[in-house]
């Protein structure tokens, strides 16, 4: 039975311990620093570490034997958890440092992109603000502007005008944020799509597609937000599309960071732009994907802590063929973010969460993101994306209509959802 070390505190942390909990090879979790809905998962237990003290997470994972850390968020592998944690000889699945700045470093993963010709938008950087406007004067609209660095999901305005434009440009690169560089990209239309695997020493293993909402707002309108919903699996990658994926965009970055001298072991999530024109890189992430994972692992059946074992293994006896299968259900699973009203901007914590009881389905759960336990044990809100509702069904419609009775019955003074989550466009 192993000991598993879960690094966050989201709906992303609280799926991860609601999936291994059900494993018969794992003993105890524990999730640093975790939130209400992971300490009520069986043999979960939270410990109050920060996802920044790293010299604390290590000797917490000494002092309790850990067999496997899983690190959720970014900014612990940026801040080089996994270089720390094998020096002291704990397995971990997250990449190293260097690594991790295909998701830290927006300027190396478009560097690293290019010049292994794997497709993604032109794209220019910049330091000073009048350089960038003049360019974008050239450029024409509509243009992406990204705050180079980590930004949780929310440091990118797609921008319609030069006002709108300039104004993105000055904040990003003025004193309230603190950027050195800003990058500038062409514009994409389509599809987005969230291709998410995992990597090893040897072996690649692709996990289901998922398709999630970024704008806040229904019909894909409002600021660029973490995520407000996501469905699994995603139509728009058939099988070919999910080869030429693998073949173009995965196999291909993995082989380009061996060769450069970093390699790659953990999650891999490339965000993809998906049209008639192709498939291109939006960006890296180097870790599960929120809200993606709740979808995901609401659909699989597998030992998820065996696999990473084997992945972070250098035995050759573990070929492709001997890894533990991850089976996925047929069925679609879909999620639905419920935030605080204002998020991402100013929102209201501390108002008092109803209804949590409402999962009473096996093919229901609420998984716990920004919460917290007031003094009288009552669940409160402590961010801007709260709950993920998820739900499933043998298509998405009927996905989309279990979720949505599941959002219905939860409540607090200040909530908000989209009501369009699962929106298939027209065909």
């Amino acid at each position: 039975m192993k000991n598993v070390l879960i690094i966050g505190s989201g709906g992303r942390e609280h799926a991860l311990t609601w999936h291994l909990a059900k494993s018969p090879t794992v003993g105890h979790i524990f999730v640093a620093p975790g939130n209400p809905g992971t300490a009520n998962e069986p043999n979960a237990e939270n410990i109050a570490i920060k996802v920044t003290d790293i010299d604390a997470l290590c000797r917490f994972a000494q002092h309790k034997q850990i067999d496997l850390t899983i690190v959720g968020p970014e900014i612990p592998l940026s801040l080089g958890i996994a270089d720390h944690l094998q020096q002291v000889g704990i397995p971990c699945f997250g990449p190293s440092q260097k690594a991790a700045q295909l998701e830290s470093s927006k300027t190396f993963c478009k560097s690293f992109l290019q010049r292994h010709a794997i497709p993604t938008a032109s794209w220019q950087v910049f330091e000073q603000p009048d350089a960038a406007k003049d360019y974008v004067k050239q450029q024409g609209f509509p243009i992406v502007i990204k705050q180079d660095g980590l930004a949780a999901g929310k440091g990118v305005v797609i921008a319609q005008s030069q006002q709108e434009a300039d104004q993105a440009i000055d904040q990003l690169l003025g004193d309230r944020y603190a950027v050195k560089r800003i990058l500038i990209e062409d514009y994409l239309s389509g599809e987005e799509v969230s291709f998410i695997a995992m990597v090893g020493n040897r072996h690649i293993v692709p996990l289901a597609t998922t398709q999630d909402h970024k704008k806040r707002d229904d019909g894909d309108v409002g600021p660029n937000t973490g995520g407000m919903g996501a469905y699994s699996p995603a139509p728009i990658i058939t099988p070919e599309r999910h080869d030429w994926i693998m073949q173009h965009i995965i196999q291909p970055t993995v082989r380009g960071m061996r060769a450069e001298g970093i390699p790659y072991c953990g999650f891999l999530y490339a965000g993809l732009m998906v049209s008639d024109k192709g498939i291109v890189v939006l960006e890296y992430n180097c870790r599960l994907g929120d809200p993606e994972t709740q979808v995901l692992l609401s659909r699989l059946n597998g030992d998820l802590t065996t696999l990473c074992l084997q992945l972070l293994s250098d035995e050759p006896r573990i070929t492709q063929e001997a890894l533990t299968p991850l089976n996925w259900d047929t069925d679609t699973a879909l999620g639905i973010v419920m935030a605080s009203q204002g998020y991402p901007g100013t929102y209201t914590s501390g108002e008092i969460i109803q209804g949590l009881d409402a999962s009473g389905e096996p093919s229901h759960k609420i998984f716990h993101a920004g919460t917290a336990m007031n003094d009288n044990g009552q669940v409160i809100t402590a961010g801007g994306r709260v709950l993920c509702a998820v739900a499933q069904g043998r298509n998405i419609r009927i996905a989309q209509e279990k979720a949505y009775q599941l959002v219905k019955q939860i409540h607090w003074k200040h909530c908000y959802y989209r009501h369009d989550i699962g929106r298939l466009p027209p065909s």
